[in-house]
This record gives structure tokens, C-alpha cells and sequence, in this order.
């Protein structure tokens, strides 16, 4: 169990959990819905928000760089059709989270691995509230790399889907070399909460117009973010610190070395993929026993908000890895 002000006292395990801030009027999903706050284990607070009803087990969203629950409002309505309760989370220093530096507008991690307490709250939210058992991982882009290092350790999940996980960072071919060096000097020399050069302050979703963009090509679902945007400054991040790219490389670049977790996996990149390292994907894929990859013909990075053929298709396929795990067990 976890208590919001992290005491030792059992009464003060028992204490209800603080609710937090959501907003359904853009996030479009269940009614069922409840957020709360949650504190980790060093004191950052962490938004959870969980929808209730589905009986056949419990899907953690594990969202990517920049993303709040409430963009996963329509996903949820998906999940619970197909029988299943879905939990997602604010990590830190974005969405509705605590952000970690006096410009909130920068997304910053000190270590990669403190996502991890922020993954240790999420099971202990979830174990307090009983969530449906078995639990399965869908994560997206920045969660995807937060997913896979949850799953090499000691995990609850028993199978996992990615979308366009980031298991590697695309960069500018003309960038990349300064890419690989300018992060670590710069966090060395103590200037590695300045936002990454090339980098946005502004939200991309306020800035960018839709033609172009690289996240979507349905148009009703690039409004529903922009909407979302709109809603909330914190729904809002601009480029992440140099800290962050740093350890984001360094966290990717150890994820390519480890071993591949021993649990079923499913993952899909879009053809017109140009966040993450596509093929990385497809050969990580390849090397992970049991596993099924795909690529999406005509999809941008988002699949979960692509058009309606594409998220149906990408949730059938992940659903398949989670029925081939349940009648494994």
C-alpha cells in the first residue's frame, strides 16, 4: 500500500488517497474514471488515473514524453470494451506531475531509472485498489523504454504491447555526433538543465499545423490533442533538458545490450516513423522469444491516435499477445 505522505504509521497506510485534478470533458473516455495523487518513494508527486469496469485484468498505459491520462481517455474506452480496467500515470516533470525544474516547460529527468519510482507508485496504487488480475504493459514511445526496463526486473505483467517504443532516439544524421557528446559535457559541466538546442519551448501540439505533423494523420485526433492542449498549461511541455537526452541515450543504448524479458510481446511502428529508431524496433522484435512485430503501412508515431482501422488494428494485435499469455498460464 502507499501512503500520499510517504508515513510509516499502519494507521497512516489507511488514510484515503488525495484526489487529483481530470479533465473528461477533453479526455472523452469512461465515466469510471478516478485520479488521485500519488508521492514516490522520493518525494515527487505523480498523478495516477484509473477506469474501473472491466473484470478480465488491468492494462497499464505507460505513456511517452510529454503525455497526461487524459490523452489515453478515448484508449480507455477501447480497453474497457474489450473487458479490461485501464491505469495510466503523469510521470514526472510532465503532465500534471511535478515538474523538476523552475522553467516547467523543459522536460527533465535527473536519472532514468527514477521513472522507475514513479512505476513502483503506479503497482502500489494499483495493488491498494485491487486492480483485476492479470495485469498487462501497453506502452507508447518514451513509456516503451520506461517498459522495458520495468520488465527486466521483477515485474507483475504477464505480456506487454509497445507503440513505437523509443528504444532508440532519431537525430539528425549532421547532429548526431554532437548529439552523443554535448548532453554528458554539458550535465558535467553542470548545464544540463538547459533545453537541448534545436528544441521548442512552446508546445508542439499549439505551434505545429497539422499537415506535416509527426505524430498522426487523422485529423479528428490531431483536434482532440489540441484540444487537450488548450485545456491545461500543464497538458504542455516544450524540448527536454540536455540531462535528459543524455540519460535518454545512455538508457537506450544499455536496453540494446540486455537480454530480452521472458514474457510475450507485441510491437507495431508506423511506415512514417521519424521519433524513435523504427528498425531498432523491428530488430529488438526479432531477437524476443515470444514475440510479434508489425509495421503500419501509412502511420505516423502515435498509433494509439491514428486513424480509427489503425488503432483497432494495433489493440487486436497486442490483445492476441495478451490472450496467448492468459492461455499459457
Amino acid at each position: 500500500m502507499i501512503c500520499p505522505r510517504q508515513c510509516a504509521s499502519a494507521a497512516c497506510l489507511d488514510d484515503p488517497l488525495e484526489p487529483a485534478p481530470f479533465h473528461q470533458e477533453v479526455a472523452l473516455g469512461p465515466k469510471t474514471v478516478d485520479a488521485v495523487w500519488l508521492h514516490t518513494s522520493d518525494g515527487v508527486r505523480v498523478r495516477t488515473a484509473v477506469w474501473r469496469g472491466g473484470r478480465e485484468g488491468t492494462v497499464f498505459i505507460f505513456p511517452g514524453r510529454s503525455e497526461y491520462v487524459e490523452k489515453y481517455g478515448r484508449t480507455a474506452s477501447a480497453l474497457l470494451a474489450r473487458g479490461v480496467t485501464a491505469v495510466s500515470i503523469d510521470w514526472r516533470g510532465q503532465g500534471l506531475a511535478d515538474r523538476l525544474l523552475r522553467d516547467p516547460t523543459i522536460g527533465h529527468v535527473r536519472r532514468f531509472s527514477d521513472y522507475q519510482r514513479d512505476v513502483e507508485a503506479m503497482f502500489q496504487f494499483a495493488e491498494m485498489q485491487d486492480l483485476p488480475q492479470p495485469w498487462y504493459l501497453l506502452a507508447h514511445s518514451m513509456g516503451g523504454c520506461i517498459g522495458l526496463r520495468t520488465l527486466l526486473g521483477a515485474h507483475p505483467f504477464a505480456a506487454a504491447g509497445f507503440s513505437a517504443p523509443m528504444w532508440g532516439v532519431r537525430i539528425a544524421p549532421k547532429l548526431e555526433a554532437l548529439a552523443h557528446v554535448l548532453p554528458i559535457l554539458a550535465t558535467r559541466l553542470g548545464l544540463g538543465n538547459k533545453r537541448t538546442p534545436t528544441t521548442g519551448r512552446p508546445s508542439y501540439m499549439l505551434e505545429a499545423p497539422f499537415e506535416g505533423n509527426l505524430l498522426t494523420t487523422d485529423p479528428e485526433m490531431w483536434d482532440y490533442i489540441v484540444a487537450q492542449a488548450r485545456a491545461d498549461a500543464g497538458f504542455r511541455l516544450g524540448g527536454p533538458s540536455l540531462t535528459w537526452l543524455a540519460e535518454a541515450l545512455a538508457e537506450t543504448r544499455s536496453l540494446l545490450r540486455a537480454p530480452r524479458p521472458d514474457l510475450p510481446a507485441h510491437a507495431s511502428v508506423g511506415t512514417l516513423e521519424k521519433i524513435v529508431i523504427a528498425e531498432t524496433v523491428e530488430t529488438m522484435m526479432s531477437t524476443w522469444t515470444p514475440s510479434s512485430f508489425s509495421w503500419v503501412d501509412g502511420a505516423e508515431h502515435e498509433l494509439l491516435m491514428e486513424r480509427p482501422a489503425v488503432r483497432d488494428a494495433f489493440l487486436e494485435q497486442v490483445f492476441e499477445i495478451y490472450g496467448e499469455a492468459r492461455r499459457a498460464a
